[in-house]
C-alpha cells in the first residue's frame, strides 16, 4: 500500500506495531471527497496558532480602566484595545467548530465496516494523516492558551463592560459580532484548560453516542491503533531514522498523546485500565525517553485532561509514572 503505512508481520505484547509515515500522504480518488473538506479546514490551522501567539491582551489598559473609573478616555482605551482581541478569540472559537466537523468526518470514514482499523489505515492513508494533524494542530493550540491568561482577563472585562452598558456609543457594533449567546459559548469554551482537546473529546463522544448500530470497539480500536503506531515510531530507531525532519518526532508524541486521551473518554473502562488496548507504560516512558521541555505539557495533559487516571482501577505504576 505505498510508503505510509507498512504492516508488521508480528505483534509483541499483543499490541499491534505500525510505521506510519506521516510526512508523505496523498489521498486516493476514493478519499478525495472527504480529504478536501477536511483540507480546507486544516489549511487555516497555521493562522490560527499564530494568532494565538502573538496575543498580547489589553491587561494595561484594562487596569488603567478599573484604577480610573471616571476617567472615560481609559475608559475608551480598554474598550478599543479589547473589542479587536474579542473578534479574534471570536475566530479561534469558530474554528474550534470547524475542526469538531472536520473529526467527525474523518472518523466516519475510518470508523465504518466492514473494515478493520488497520484496513481503514492502510486503504485511506490520507485520511489517517488528517486525523493525526487535527490532534497535532489541538494540543499546540491549547499549549499555547495555557501560557496566556490574559485571554480569559479580557474576555471577562469585555463581558462585564457589555452587561454594564456603561460605555455609550462606542464601538458596540461588536455586539452584532458578539452577542450575548456568543458570549456565553465563548467563555465555556475559553474557561476549560485545554479548550480544543475538550472539544475533540466531546465530539468523539457525541460520535459514538449518535451512531448507535456502531460499534463503540471501532472508534476505540480506531484510537488504539494509532496510540500504537505513533509509540512503535518513537521507540525504534529504525523508523526514526525515516523521518526527514526532526518536528515529525514532537508530531508523533502529540499524536499519541491525543487519542490516548479521546480513548480514554469515549471508553467506558478508560486508557489506564489493565484491559485498555493500549500499552499506557510503554507510551508514557517513550514520553518521559524525550527532553523535558518538549514533554512537560503532554504528560500535564495526561495529568489533568483524562477521565480515568485516577479510577482505582489504574494500576498504582501507572499512576506513579505520571506523578
Amino acid at each position: 500500500m505505498g510508503n505510509l503505512l507498512k504492516v508488521l508481520t508480528r505483534e509483541i505484547e499483543n499490541y499491534p506495531h505500525f510505521f506510519l509515515d506521516f510526512e508523505n500522504a496523498q489521498p486516493t480518488d476514493c478519499e478525495r471527497e472527504v480529504w478536501n473538506q477536511v483540507n480546507s479546514v486544516l489549511q487555516d490551522s497555521e493562522s490560527i496558532l499564530s494568532g494565538l501567539q502573538a496575543y498580547k491582551g489589553a491587561g494595561q489598559e484594562i487596569r488603567d480602566a478599573i484604577q480610573n473609573p471616571n476617567d472615560m478616555l481609559l475608559q475608551e482605551r480598554a474598550w478599543n484595545s479589547v473589542c479587536p482581541l474579542v473578534i479574534r478569540l471570536k475566530k479561534f472559537y469558530g474554528f474550534s467548530i470547524r475542526l469538531e466537523k472536520a473529526l467527525q468526518s474523518l472518523l466516519e470514514c475510518l470508523t465504518c465496516p466492514p473494515y478493520t482499523p488497520t484496513q481503514h489505515l492502510e486503504k485511506e492513508q490520507a485520511l489517517a494523516k488528517q486525523f493525526a494533524e487535527i490532534l497535532h494542530f489541538t494540543l499546540r493550540f491549547d499549549e499555547l492558551k495555557m501560557r496566556i491568561p490574559a485571554i480569559q482577563n479580557d474576555f471577562s472585562y469585555y463581558r462585564r463592560t457589555i452587561s454594564r452598558n456603561r460605555i455609550n456609543n462606542m464601538n458596540l457594533d461588536i455586539e452584532n459580532e458578539v452577542n450575548n449567546e456568543m458570549a456565553n459559548r465563548m467563555s465555556l469554551f475559553y474557561a476549560e484548560a485545554t479548550p480544543m482537546l475538550k472539544t475533540l473529546s466531546t465530539a468523539t463522544t457525541n460520535f459514538v453516542t449518535v451512531n448507535k448500530t456502531l460499534p463503540l470497539e471501532n472508534t476505540t480500536d480506531c484510537l488504539s491503533t494509532m496510540a500504537s503506531v505513533c509509540k512503535v515510531m518513537l521507540e525504534t530507531p529504525d523508523y526514526t531514522s525515516r523521518f526527514n525532519s526532526e518536528d515529525t518526532l514532537l508530531f508523533c508524541m502529540r499524536v499519541m498523546v491525543g487519542v490516548i486521551i479521546l480513548y480514554d473518554h469515549v471508553h467506558p473502562n478508560g486508557a489506564f485500565n489493565k484491559s485498555s488496548k493500549i500499552d499506557m507504560k510503554g507510551c508514557i516512558k517513550v514520553l518521559k525517553e524525550q527532553p523535558a521541555d518538549n514533554v512537560e505539557g503532554l504528560l500535564n495533559a495526561l495529568k489533568f485532561t483524562t477521565k480515568h487516571l485516577n479510577d482505582e482501577s489504574t494500576p498504582k505504576n501507572i499512576r506513579t509514572m505520571l506523578q
